[in-house]
C-alpha cells in the first residue's frame, strides 16, 4: 500500500506531519510563541511553514493531544505548556475534584499576587489595567463564556507580573482546569451575587503592598464564584 503524500511537498504525509510538529515545537521552545500566547491561524501556518492544510491540522491536533497547545472555541489555539512535567500536572488537575483545583489555584495565585506587588513594572501595570477593563466589559456584556476567558486573562497577567518563569509555566499548564472552576461556579448566566471585584487586587499590586495583594487574592478564592 502506497503511503499518502502531502501534495505541497511530495513527501509521505506522516513524515511531513512529524517535521511540522517539530517546527511548531521549535518555535514554542524558541520563545516565538511564549506560554499563554495565541499561535497563528491555520492559513497563516500553512503559508509560513510551506505545508498543506491537512498537515498543519494534524500537527496542531497532535500538540493539543500532547498538552502543549489548547484550542479554545471561538478564540483560537494557545500555548499552554512546553514540558512533560507541566503536561502531567495539567492532566492530573483535569481529573481532580473541584475543591482540589481551587486549592491549587490558591497556592499559585496568592503567591503570584504577592510577588507581582514586589516586582511589577510599568508595562505590567498597563497590562493589568487592560485586562481588568476587559474583564469588567465582559461582565457587562452578560456573556458567561466571555467573562470566564477575560477573568482568566487577568489572572495570567498577574502571574506574568510576578516575573517567575517556572510559576508562569506551571500556571499556564493548568489554565484549562482553572478556568473550569470559574465556569462551574459562575454557571451559564452572570448574576449580581456572583460578581467578585478584582479592582482592589490590582490596586494592591499597583501600591506595591505584597501582604494586601496576597490577602485580596486569597479572599476572592473564598468567594462563592472563586473567580
Amino acid at each position: 500500500m502506497t503511503p499518502s503524500v502531502d501534495s505541497s511537498s511530495g513527501q509521505p504525509r506522516q513524515t511531513r506531519v512529524r517535521q511540522t510538529i517539530e517546527q511548531l515545537r521549535a518555535r514554542i521552545l524558541g520563545g516565538e510563541w511564549p506560554l499563554g500566547a495565541k499561535i497563528p491561524t491555520e492559513p497563516q501556518l500553512v503559508e509560513s511553514l510551506g505545508v498543506g492544510r491537512n498537515t498543519v491540522r494534524e500537527a496542531v491536533k497532535a500538540l493539543v493531544h500532547a498538552g502543549v497547545l489548547e484550542c479554545r472555541q471561538g478564540s483560537g489555539t494557545y500555548v499552554i505548556s512546553t514540558d512533560e512535567l507541566a503536561r502531567a500536572v495539567g492532566r492530573r488537575l483535569t481529573d481532580a475534584r473541584m475543591s482540589e483545583v481551587v486549592e491549587v489555584r490558591r497556592a499559585f495565585e496568592v503567591e503570584a499576587a504577592r510577588l507581582a506587588a514586589l516586582r511589577r513594572t510599568p508595562d505590567d501595570l498597563a497590562a493589568l489595567d487592560r485586562s481588568l477593563a476587559a474583564r469588567e466589559a465582559a461582565w457587562r456584556s452578560g456573556r458567561a463564556e466571555a467573562f470566564v476567558e477575560a477573568d482568566a486573562d487577568l489572572h495570567v497577567a498577574i502571574v506574568a507580573a510576578a516575573h517567575n518563569a517556572m510559576l508562569a509555566e506551571l500556571y499556564a499548564s493548568v489554565g484549562s482546569a482553572l478556568r473550569d472552576t470559574v465556569a462551574h461556579a459562575i454557571g451559564p448566566e452572570l448574576t449580581p451575587e456572583r460578581y467578585v471585584d478584582h479592582g482592589r487586587l490590582v490596586a494592591a499590586i499597583r501600591a506595591g503592598d505584597p501582604d494586601r495583594a496576597a490577602d485580596e487574592a486569597g479572599a476572592f478564592l473564598e468567594a462563592p464564584t472563586g473567580a
